[in-house]
Parts: structure tokens; sequence; C-alpha cells
């Protein structure tokens, strides 16, 4: 079992955690458990000379460092301050304290609570008795070279104020590095919305299972880099209370690379590997025609036909030689008028259409939407659908439909799904599935992707669900103009292949979603987020599989 996949609200943790607790696991042995594990990273975090040192690590150290210019391992152990919090959240932090402690850091605890649970009572008290410092203002902390956040934890919905909320801003102004226990507070475990304020953390340390906040987009800034901390949940209790077959899952490399059209038969040729239509770009924006067929190429795909404008045709046969390029009639402006008679939609595997294309090209987008071809639709495709009506629309289509908006772009396709989720992508993508059949891509710094599953190629007895997958990460070095094109290229592509060889096709989208992210993550290692423009982007697709090739 992959613990890594797993994805669970509030509530279904604590429904995973009544069983274990039911099961015989007293609270203070796994809050002990948990706590000592959370205490370990934190000093591995803080060892930062050597060639194994994280970037986390250096996150959390390096402020002294800049500061003092001391190589922190041959010095004084850095200064630990512990934030607590009035429920078991703060009891962990609590016994990460006494643990550092132990190991010889000084620690100072933040507790402005009068009132707190038995158990984080006890280990307070302990605390007082091994003479570990206990203060009640924030100003004692600004020396410190390294903040553990326990102040709240699973399943807050109330919002922060008063002194509370004052104090955490006041934490913030600190600019001291902070380390949040298994959400940073203030954040809403499921949404991930700030409950009026919420402690900004360099790094957090998710417990057990990774909770719905960690991919919703808003909550980013404020969990900073995270991982997990694995304390051995048992499976059957998993799943027992997610299933056997998650509804939410994030996307690992192991599931995402088991799509990759790898390897191939020693027997295949072009047609078996799949023939991609894309249909894109204008005189306007002929880069995003060409970006979208370099996405396709690096997919493997068999044959690639590209249909473009007449006056582009040139520009895109000498940008893309293997490719069969289709001049196509154009308005007065540049824009594909319709599609020639000469290009039978019935003979492509798959169908890519929308970048560059502009809202002239009405007709042409039309004619794809008509057709029996699974299809990716995508930028102007996507407006165009807006306006023809999103939802009858993509209901009467029979074949596969993959949308890729970016959030503007959803609004107008779901005008009123966007008022009734708000920021919540998760819910929003999965309702937005539900609404139309087809699979959804929700761009984002965490992609989003639902679609409808009825359960019958996998034998299973459940009835129709909503399948949803979520990206875990990537880089803002994609946040550039043509990143997009160049997804929507490398999703044709793989859709095109996976029909041609009778795989999953709905898969392809997680597929697509991961790699060009880690794309994106390579390019950014070598050239920074600075240095990754659409173009360059292409030319990592290839290395970025090298070892899963091999």
């Amino acid at each position: 079992m992959t613990i890594q996949k797993f994805v669970v609200t509030a509530d279904q943790m604590r429904q995973i955690e009544t069983r274990i607790f039911a099961a015989g696991m007293p609270v203070a042995a796994l809050m002990e458990k948990v706590a000592g594990l959370i205490a370990i990273r934190i000093q591995q975090l803080l060892k930062v000379e050597g060639s194994g040192a994280t970037s986390s690590g250096r996150d959390l150290t390096d402020r002294r460092k800049r500061e003092e210019g001391k190589n922190l391992v041959n010095s004084q152990l850095p200064i630990i301050g512990v934030l607590v919090g009035p429920g078991h959240n703060g009891g962990d932090a609590l016994v990460v304290a006494r643990e550092l402690h132990f190991q010889g850091f000084q620690v100072f605890i933040y507790c402005p609570f009068s009132k707190l649970k038995e158990l984080t009572k006890n280990h307070a008290d302990y605390a007082r008795c091994l003479n570990i410092q206990f203060v009640d203002k924030i100003e004692p902390l600004k020396n410190c070279d390294l903040l553990v956040d326990g102040l709240f934890g699973l399943g807050l919905e109330r919002e922060i104020n008063n002194a509370t909320a004052a104090a955490i801003d006041e934490i913030n102004n600190l600019n001291i590095p902070i380390l949040s226990i298994d959400i940073p507070s203030g954040i809403h475990t499921d949404t991930g919305e700030v409950l009026g304020t919420a402690i900004r953390a360099k790094h957090t340390l998710c417990l057990g299972l990774w909770k719905l906040a960690f991919l919703q987009d808003k909550a980013l800034e404020y969990i900073g880099s995270s991982e997990l901390i694995d304390f051995n949940i048992p499976a059957p209790d998993i799943a027992a209370v997610l299933g056997e077959m998650p509804a939410i899952q994030r996307i690992t490399t192991a599931s995402a690379t088991q799509h990759l059209p790898l390897p191939r038969s020693p027997i295949s040729h072009k047609y078996t590997n799949g023939h991609l239509l894309i249909i894109a770009g204008s005189r306007r924006y002929s880069g995003a025609a060409i970006l979208a067929a370099l996405g396709a190429r690096a997919s493997g795909i068999g044959m690639l036909s590209i249909a473009v404008p007449e006056s582009i045709k040139s520009m895109l046969s000498s940008q893309l030689p293997e490719a069969l390029v289709i001049g196509c009639p154009e308005t007065q402006s540049g824009a594909i008028s319709e599609l020639p008679v000469a290009i039978d939609l019935s003979s492509y595997d798959a169908i890519a259409a929308g970048p560059g294309l502009t809202l002239e090209a009405a007709i042409a987008v039309e004619s794809v939407l008509e057709s029996d071809r699974p299809l990716v639709l995508d930028a102007d495709g996507l407006n165009i659908l807006a306006q023809l009506g999103t939802v009858p629309i993509l209901s009467e289509r029979s074949a596969l439909t993959i949308i890729t908006p970016h959030p503007g772009e959803f609004k107008r396709l779901f005008p009123e799904l966007a008022d009734e989720t708000g920021d919540d992508r998760i819910a929003a993508t999965q309702a937005a599935a539900q609404l139309c059949g087809a699979t959804v891509l929700l761009k984002g710094a965490r992609v989003c992707i639902s679609w409808n599953d009825e359960g019958d190629s996998l034998g299973d007895s459940y009835a129709s669900r909503t399948i949803t997958y979520l990206n875990p990460e990537s880089t803002p070095a994609l946040a550039r103009g043509g990143s997009g094109d160049v997804l929507t290229g490398l999703l044709g592509g793989l859709l095109a292949t996976a029909i041609a060889r009778k795989s999953p096709p709905q898969s392809v989208a997680a597929t697509a979603a991961w790699w060009h992210a880690q794309a994106g993550i390579m390019a950014t290692k070598e050239r920074t987020e600075l240095g990754v423009d659409a173009f360059t982007l292409t030319q990592y697709l290839i290395p970025t599989l090298r070892d899963f090739a091999e």
C-alpha cells in the first residue's frame, strides 16, 4: 500500500483515529510515538552541514548563520520556541519540547491558554517539572532560531480572532522560521481557507495521512514545504473509512508512470502508437500551435497532424517536419474559419483543440464537439464552449472529453458552480464533472482532476461516483504563457496513444499533469524559476522520463 496516495478530510481522519483507539491503542501512547517522530525529524532538518542537507533544513537554520556567521553544527544548538495550544496538537508540541529539551536544546514554551485538555495539561505540568521555561508573551521568542507551531491542529473551523489572532500576526512578523505540526494553525483542514489569520510556516509535518488543505492552492503560501510523518496506520483502518479504491487520491510517481506508453511493443508501428489531430493557432497566436505540437511530440505519438490557418502552415512545417500540417481556410484576421472537407475527424484516435484559436474559430470547435472522437479542449476552445452552452454540449457527447480550464475559464464555463464552491477547487472540480460528464482538469498550483466513474472496468460493485486525482507538487516557474499549450499537446498525445493501445483513457490526465509538472521542476533546478519559458519546458519533457524509461 502506498501511503502517499491517500488524502483525508478532518472527519475522515477522526474516524480512522477512533478505530485505532477503539482497537486498544492508548491516546497517550500514540501522542508519544508521533511527537517522538516529529522531534527526530526536527533534529534532522536542523543538521544542515554536509552533502545530504535538504532545502527544508536550510530554511530552518540559515537565519542564525546569516546573522552570526557561525557554523551551527560546531557551535551551540539552535534555540527552539514551541507554540502550544489547548488541544492534542498542543500536546504533541509539548512532547516535542520535552524531547528536544532532553537532547540539550534550549526550549521556550509559549502557551497563552489557561484551559487545556487533560492529556495536554499533564504534559504541560511535566514540562514545568523539568524546568522548561514557559512564557506568556511573544517577546521572549524573538531570539529563537526555530518556532514549532502546535497552537491549533486538525479540524479547526472557527475563525481565530482577538488576542490569539494578534499573537499569530506578531509571531509571523518575527521572521523566524516556523515548523507546523500537522497543519499551520488557522488553516481549515479541508478547504485550505485562512480562518481569520494563520501561521505562515516554512515547513509543515503532516501527520499520518495527507489532509485536503495541502492540495488547495490558497493554503500553499502558509504550509511552505511539507512532508508526511507516517506513524503506521493499519491498512484495514484506512480502507474501512476511505474504501479499497478511495475516491480522492494524490497522484504519486508510481500511479503516474504506470500509464506512460512505456515500454513499447517490439512489433508496434506508427498507427498502433496513436494518431492525434491538433487544431490550434492563428496568425496572431502561431506559437500556441507550435508549443502544443511540441508537447504532443514528447508524448511519443505515432502520427501527429496539425490543423492551422493556411497563412502559418509553412511556419509549422519548418518547426515540426515529422508532422502532417493541414492548412485551413481562415478569417480576415488569420483565424481558422472552418475545417477543410478533406479532414476526416473519424480517422484520428483523439483530437486536441483550442490553443491560440481565438473566438473566431467557433465553427471548427463546433465540428469537433459534434464528432465522436475523444477530445481535449483548452483555451479558446473552452471560451467558445462557454458561449455555446457548456453543460448541454458536453452532456450530449458520447466520446470522452477532457477540458483543461484555468480558474478564469472555469468561471466562464460553470458560473453558478464557481459561486457555490468559492475557492474550494476540489469541490468545484468534482461538481463540474458530475454536472457535465466530462473529465475536468482544473489548472493551478495543485492541478485537480475529476471524472465520473461507473466502476465497471474494475468489476467493482459501487455505483457511479466521482474520482478525483490531485497533483501534489509543481513549480511557479510554470506560471508563464504557453505552459498550458504544452500540457494540451502532451495530454492529447497520451490520450490518442491510450486509445490506440486500448489502455484506460481517463488515467492519462493524471499522467500528463504529473509529467508536465515534473519537467517544470527539473527545469527549475537547472535554470531557476525565471528561466523556464514554455519552449524550454518542452525540452525537459523527455529528460524527466529518463530514469523511468531505464
